[in-house]
């Protein structure tokens, strides 16, 4: 179903046909409806072109978009869904600011930060409740680390500068009065892990497979995980949530069914979750998603399950958080409610809740 071209992009189509209960219904009025029924099946479908940030496509933060696309979840309202992965959250909002890509897949944070700006995005559906990141150091380089304050004079590694792993550490490292430390972006699950062995990093803040792998093989020890709810409370003070989908007003704007059908179908893939066995999720997700290891696949989905939101709502409280935290390395974000209101919409999510009775 999803192909991967030499630049990165996965494209799926959907066809476009809805379902109709004629029931008792006379000969004479199925003739009128067929004509119908026949020009809108011909109709081409919308193209919604989406950027994916983070590098790996089918990382776990994504995995109700990629539910949603496995098990056609966007044919009921016939949309054409093209792909396009990038390095890192901060790409994707460029391709969508730049008009490369009408809607965006990342963290919830870059909404947040958006605001005031010429170039404003709203989330529409949040994916993850969570942010799903994990603060971990090297059992090699760190074999006796008991507080951040063995962090003195350490590297430690985040996905990209000024984003919400950058934030988590600065905030753990502030409340310990924490400041001799060193950031170096190493990109995506494969770069941070090599970032790590070669010893470039003696500590990471990442998330997905990849850091499941190191702590499986025990290179690594958590030491602040927001993969559950608990562990995100702890760190960031409340409730901040994690991946979702973006979009310029514009366009939620110009486009209402097209963001509605985006909303449906994760919120769908949201329910599907709330029952499905592990074994569902793997006879569903691409063979690309289980990196080769169909155990640390499992392993990793079952440290972020909870995480996965229930209803694609966001949280009462979470802008607020994601907010303050990001301002510990911006000072000049808004984070007042005024300043905040335009960074997300309910609207899409509740209706599709309503539909799915997620």
């Amino acid at each position: 179903m999803l192909q991967r071209t030499n630049s990165e992009r996965f494209t799926v189509s959907f066809s476009f046909l809805r379902r109709r209960t004629l029931g008792a219904v006379s000969a004479l009025a199925v003739a009128v409806l067929l004509p119908t029924l026949r020009v809108r099946a011909s109709a081409p479908p919308a193209r919604v072109r989406v950027a994916v940030g983070g590098g790996e496509g089918y990382a776990l933060r994504h995995l109700p978009l990629t539910i949603a696309t496995q098990l056609d979840f966007f044919r009921p309202e016939g949309v054409d869904v093209t792909w396009l992965s990038y390095p890192n959250d901060a790409l994707a909002l460029q391709a969508v600011q730049d008009g490369v890509a009408d809607v965006g897949a990342m963290g919830f944070e870059h909404a947040v930060r958006s605001q005031g700006r010429s170039q404003a995005v709203r989330s529409l559906v949040l994916q993850a409740r969570t942010p799903q990141l994990v603060l971990a150091i090297s059992s090699r380089a760190l074999p006796h680390y008991r507080t951040p304050q063995d962090l003195r004079r350490c590297k430690i590694g985040v996905n990209e500068w000024g984003g919400l792993a950058h934030a988590m550490v600065q905030r753990v490292l502030e409340r310990a009065g924490v400041q001799e430390v060193g950031f170096v972006v190493v990109g995506d699950g494969a770069q941070a892990v090599a970032a790590l062995r070669a010893g470039k990093v003696q500590a990471l803040c990442h998330g997905g497979p990849a850091m499941a792998r190191l702590e499986r093989n025990r290179e690594l020890r958590v030491v602040y995980d927001t993969r559950s709810l608990a562990g995100a409370q702890a760190v960031f003070g409340g409730t901040l949530p994690g991946s979702c989908l973006v979009a310029p007003p514009q366009f939620l704007q110009a486009h209402p069914a097209r963001a509605q059908a985006l909303a449906d179908g994760v919120v769908h893939a949201l329910k599907w979750l709330q029952t499905a066995a592990p074994a569902d999720v793997l006879k569903v997700v691409p063979t690309e998603a289980l990196m080769g290891d169909r155990r640390l696949f499992l392993a990793a989905l079952g440290s972020v399950r909870e995480s996965v939101s229930p209803d694609g709502l966001v949280p009462e409280g979470g802008v607020q958080t994601a907010a303050q935290t990001l301002a510990l390395l911006d000072p000049t974000l808004d984070a007042r409610p005024s300043g905040l209101a335009q960074a997300y919409t309910q609207e899409f999510a509740r209706k599709a809740k309503q539909q799915f009775s997620a």
